[in-house]
């Protein structure tokens, strides 16, 4: 038997699970809760997370989108298309498909500015959207390079059953544990320009990169450079004296 025959195996009877069935309605409305709001910001045409200093790396970035006129309504409208999509039994593979590229690309953006804000939701959220598309496998595999791709024979009716798949909850509670772990270990180290001029300047406290850190904060925080020329700038400060 090949792999696929066995994935599909896999596949028909993880379909029947009520309570794998419950996640995903779960996921669903998550993810959906996220974009509508998002979106709906970006419809009324308010400046997302308007907290932030417009000299701020993201900050920066959502001003200028701001400005992009009728393509920032657009994003608007896609992410609630996606949510409702979401939302309706028959259409959420099809909101998978639209809600994967948005969020993958916010994914990308948050770690290429370093934004606190989405560093762990974006990549939660990316994981959500695949297991969603992996549940409607039985859809997704015509769009997979797969030769001769036949429907997978779920049964109609679905009857559910009731057996707590308990490695299914353990093997995602250890992947988001691994996914924030991650997250948490790369970046604990890492200079991060903050939301805030404070919060940015809070990190240094207590080691020998106060100064240095001082230089990055007013780079990014008040003279609006961009984050690549702040880091530079930062890596090339020495350290401070140690006062005995």
């Amino acid at each position: 038997m090949s792999f696929l025959s066995r994935f599909e195996i896999f596949f028909i009877k993880v379909k029947q699970n009520k309570w794998i069935w419950a996640f995903s309605v779960f996921c669903r409305i998550v993810l959906a809760y996220a974009f509508l709001a998002g979106g709906y910001v970006k419809i009324i045409d308010e400046r997302f997370a308007s907290g932030l200093s417009v000299i701020h790396p993201m900050g920066t970035y959502l001003n200028a989108l701001h400005h992009t006129g009728y393509y920032y309504t657009f994003i608007g409208i896609a992410q609630i298309t996606a949510a409702v999509l979401l939302l309706i039994p028959r259409t959420v593979f099809l909101g998978a498909l639209l809600y994967f590229p948005i969020i993958f690309n916010i994914f990308i953006l948050s770690y290429a500015v370093r934004f606190e804000g989405s560093l762990l939701t974006s990549p939660l959220m990316v994981l959500a959207n695949l297991f969603l598309l992996c549940w409607h496998y039985d859809r997704l595999k015509f769009l997979l390079p797969i030769k001769d791709p036949k429907p997978v024979p779920l049964p109609r009716p679905v009857i559910y059953s009731k057996k707590i798949p308990f490695k299914f909850f353990f093997g995602t509670a250890a992947t988001v544990v691994v996914t924030v772990g991650g997250i948490v270990a790369m970046n604990v180290f890492a200079v991060m320009p903050r939301n805030h001029i404070r919060d940015c300047n809070d990190q240094f406290e207590g080691t020998n990169r106060a100064t240095a850190g001082a230089i990055f904060c007013d780079c990014v925080h008040v003279e609006g450079h961009s984050l690549e020329d702040c880091l530079e700038i930062y890596e090339m400060a020495e350290d401070d004296e140690i006062v005995k």
